[in-house]
């Protein structure tokens, strides 16, 4: 497992030494663009808007622009003194606090946390302390030249480090158009999709979803390398805009379409049932 970051968890005087790797992957299929006469992959060139000739890295400063076509101009000495004084490489924990109020909309990126030479024994202790306590660690870490919030929990038997959203950086709920107002709300309607999410309720299992869309795409170009028929992808029919006569009828389809899957036993039942009868 590839090795992200270097460096330290700190909380009190506790210092333990541990290495950062990345706890999820992207599985996106990536697909090149071609030219479509002779299927040659197209190149992209960093292009100056004024001069319209090609830049060389050599030839670019990052600058911030502040105001629609004016920029500040940073050089690379000042970025490079900065970068150094806030290199600090600890995960420095600040507080402890209960999970749940942590909000998911905060939530960026899962890192584990494994500890370096030397500090099995206190990443053990930290380990067992939250797990004990039912506490995460906020903490401060400085990652990839920016500083991020995290949070420090256990993960079945390791420590992960999740980047948090600063507060800023969530858009607030006020600014979303349309929200509709609670009062709207009908009671008989709330009752019945109160009964179809409780028999919609299960115990979270993330083996049992899958990205059909991914899958799909991989048979389809399977099927194009060994030169066979192309498969094409089964079009899902989009649920319509339930409006406000139809809203009640369409909780109650879908309150007896579950009532009639969840009275159906498992195969494996199914199977025991028909061993016993014989």
């Amino acid at each position: 497992m590839h090795t992200v970051w270097k460096g330290s968890i700190s909380f009190g005087l506790v210092n333990i030494p541990v290495k950062l790797h990345a706890a999820t992957e992207d599985h996106d299929i990536k697909l090149r663009q071609l030219h479509k006469a002779c299927n040659a992959p197209i190149s992209y060139k960093k292009v100056c808007t004024a001069c319209n000739e090609e830049v060389q890295t050599d030839d670019i400063v990052k600058a911030y622009e502040y105001t629609k076509g004016k920029f500040v101009v940073l050089d690379a000495e000042d970025l490079e003194k900065l970068k150094k004084e806030n290199e600090d490489k600890a995960v420095e924990i600040v507080d402890f606090v209960k999970l749940e109020e942590i909000d998911p909309i905060y939530f960026e990126r899962s890192y584990f946390l494994a500890p370096d030479k030397g500090g099995g024994k206190a990443y053990a202790l930290l380990r067992a302390a939250l797990d004990k306590s039912d506490k995460i660690g906020v903490a401060k870490i400085i990652l990839r030249q920016k500083e991020q919030l995290a949070a420090v929990r256990v993960f079945k038997d390791a420590l992960v480090l999740e980047t948090i959203h600063w507060p800023d950086e969530v858009r607030k709920v006020e600014d979303v158009p349309s929200v509709p107002e609670a009062e709207g709300v009908v009671g008989k309607e709330l009752d019945v999709a109160l009964l179809l999410i409780d028999q919609l309720t299960t115990p979270f299992d993330p083996t049992k979803y899958t990205d059909d869309y991914r899958n799909a795409l991989m048979e389809l170009i399977e099927a194009k390398k060994a030169g066979k028929d192309t498969v094409t992808v089964a079009e899902r029919e989009a649920p319509a805009a339930a409006t406000a006569t139809d809203l009640m009828a369409a909780l109650q389809a879908s309150l007896d379409k579950t009532g009639t899957k969840k009275k159906k036993a498992p195969p494996k039942k199914r199977a025991a049932a028909k061993k016993k009868q014989a």
